[in-house]
């Protein structure tokens, strides 16, 4: 699908097995959409989903003058490939992603949409380590270290700029023919996909800026960070051969 652009923001929500949580995300994507007058679209992606989560999506009530698309397909293929998807089918000005769950509230967004139209940054990434974020809910012991640990790696694995102080936070920013543009070349269609499309940004020159977020976090959560490691550094070492190519 070409990019086109003809809402103001498109909302894309990756979802497996999220049956208890996407009714709750849509309503807070609609709610803010409306409360600040935007024309925007709600993208949900169902990535293989074995527990109703598409029926639940395409049920959740929405008001008018939002729409709702669900996306869905039968295979678990990762968070990447998901978000990849969403970003390739919206068509808004400016398009993000938000993590099921209702970690950070939509009106944070607010921050970001205001870089992107101001002309501060082609990229707004939400972050959580900012001075002005606040943390409402922390993560467990063992995650956060695990967590840090990881964040310090990020730039001396995969070289993302050292000016980012939070790669991995699940609420992003993009103007939208930017979007379209890194998604369409990415490859990872695991967790880091956001470190693929970072490197593939600064090396096509485009701004990323950070905004502060109020986050909590979600216990629920489908990484499992002491296992996952040997799979994300795959994933890392996949990345660094394709940008080589």
């Amino acid at each position: 699908m070409l990019y086109s652009g003809p809402m103001e923001l498109s909302i894309v929500i990756p979802a497996f097995n999220e049956r208890d949580k996407i009714a709750r995300d849509i309503e807070a994507a609609s709610e803010f959409l409306i409360a600040r007058g935007l024309v925007g679209e709600i993208i949900v992606v169902d990535d293989g989903s074995t527990d109703g989560t598409a029926e639940q999506a395409e049920n959740a009530p929405v008001p008018d003058g939002v729409d709702r698309k669900v996306m869905r397909y039968e295979t678990n293929r990762g968070k990447g490939y998901a978000v990849w998807s969403g970003m390739l089918e919206a068509c808004g000005t400016y398009t993000m992603f938000a993590d099921s769950g209702h970690c950070v509230p939509f009106d944070n967004a607010l921050r970001g949409l205001e870089l992107l139209r101001a002309g501060r940054c082609d990229i707004a990434h939400g972050s959580r380590r900012l001075p002005e974020s606040v943390i409402v809910r922390p993560k467990q012991l063992y995650r956060r270290i695990i967590s840090g640990a990881f964040r310090r790696a990020i730039p001396i694995l995969a070289g993302t700029p050292r000016s980012l102080s939070d790669t991995q936070c699940g609420f992003k920013m993009y103007r939208g023919t930017v979007a379209w543009e890194l998604y369409s070349q990415c490859l990872c269609h695991g967790f880091l996909f956001d470190v693929e499309v970072i490197l593939r940004a600064v090396a096509a020159g485009y701004r990323i800026r950070e905004f502060p977020v109020e986050w909590r976090s979600d216990p629920d959560s489908r990484l499992h960070a002491a296992r996952s490691i040997p799979k994300l550094l795959r994933e890392l070492l996949a990345i660094r051969r394709a940008l080589r190519k």
